[in-house]
């Protein structure tokens, strides 16, 4: 089980390891990560919240 505090603090969508492991964390399309970044910046929350999703997004499992 992974420690939340090596969770990253921001959500990285300019290298394709860290989109992907952001869309398999959020469980959407690496492309809709990369729009909620363009849209709402890159705090997880933020882009949780964009994609209608809590945060922290536990169903994931990668928590």
């Amino acid at each position: 089980m992974a420690d939340m505090s090596q969770e990253p603090t921001r959500v990285n969508v300019e290298e394709p390891s860290a989109a992907a492991y952001w869309a398999r964390r959020f469980q959407v399309p690496v492309e809709k990560v990369i729009a909620a970044v363009q849209d709402v910046g890159d705090d997880p929350a933020a882009v949780a919240g964009q994609l209608g999703l809590p945060w922290p997004y536990e169903a994931s499992g990668i928590v």
